[in-house]
């Protein structure tokens, strides 16, 4: 289990993590998701001990990363596919890992299979693409045969086969009973790969649960279709809807519920061919949970003349 406690970050004047306080179950996968800035990736490097909290602390089965006699069997993790000797081939990268923690050399050739790239070990690191370099960062996490593992964006790089593979891949490890945490920005991915999910923005913890806990009350919109879209559209701007074409005939409608839109339609005299409530995605909960924690946003605008 990973206990994030009371965990505080200062890099000068800049609040990185603030007050975070947070438990990391095993036997399922954690989504970590938050806006860029929000100290997603300082809490992981705290947790593996690159980082010291300025108070609080970070610890993996009641102990800190500092404390584990053999870290690379306890705990393996994946920040980033690229820091890597680009000289060294992936197998020689993976047996030096595994000489300094003591690992049996044979654990090499096995987790190169794993994550399928055992044909391409003899070759330099510097010439792998994003994805391979990703697949060996997981080759290393695994070296250890850890029960915890921290993945920081990992599916960057990998086609759909890839990132079906390690969506399966998590699960096989939560099933394991290990503790699994991933931080990702693919909200459609975190929906379909993660049993729970961690929200935060500018350091702190803003909410967290299922997929279905955090969009139970979340308003989605609703999908309607008429052979007459333009007037349907006309009559529901006038019921303060907000209204997007979708296709030829549909309209995506926010603002109202779906016995709204068609007591609007009926009474306007306007058939429709569909009516289906759609429910709010992780991604539309994220972006309202975060909207006042971005560091970066943006204003629409109107094109130049």
């Amino acid at each position: 289990m990973l206990k994030i406690d009371h965990l505080t970050k200062r890099y000068g004047d800049t609040l990185a993590v603030n007050d975070l306080d947070f438990e990391v179950q095993p036997g399922v996968v954690t989504g970590f998701l938050g806006p860029n800035g929000s100290g997603k990736s300082t809490t992981m490097r705290i947790i593996l001990g690159l980082d010291r909290p300025t108070s609080g602390r970070a610890t993996i089965n009641g102990r800190t990363y500092e404390q584990l006699k053999a870290p690379l069997r306890e705990v393996g993790a994946l920040l980033d596919a690229k820091s890597l000797d680009p000289k060294r081939s992936a197998r020689n990268h993976l047996r030096a890992l595994a000489l300094a923690n003591r690992i049996p050399q044979s654990r090499v050739n096995d987790v190169l299979e794993f994550v399928g790239i055992a044909s391409v070990a003899h070759k330099k690191v510097g010439g792998f693409s994003l994805g391979m370099s990703q697949r060996l960062g997981i080759a290393g996490a695994l070296l250890g045969d850890p029960q915890t593992l921290l993945f920081d964006e990992p599916v960057n790089g990998l086609d759909p086969e890839g990132i079906r593979w390690i969506r399966d891949f998590f699960r096989s490890l939560a099933k394991e009973g290990r503790t699994v945490f991933v931080s990702s920005h693919l909200m459609s991915e975190m929906a379909v790969s993660a049993d729970q999910i961690i929200v935060i923005g500018r350091g702190k913890f803003i909410r967290s649960g299922t997929v279905d806990d955090l969009t139970a009350d979340a308003k989605g919109t609703v999908f309607v279709r008429s052979a007459d879209s333009a007037r349907l559209a006309e009559v529901l701007r006038a019921a303060r809807a907000t209204i997007e074409p979708v296709n030829d005939s549909g309209l995506s409608v926010s603002g109202l519920s779906s016995e709204e839109v068609g007591d609007a339609a009926f009474a306007a005299g306007i058939a429709l061919h569909e009516l289906t409530p759609q429910r709010a995605s992780l991604e539309d909960v994220f972006m309202d949970l975060t909207a006042d924690s971005l560091e970066y946003g943006h204003h629409d605008v109107e094109a130049a003349p």
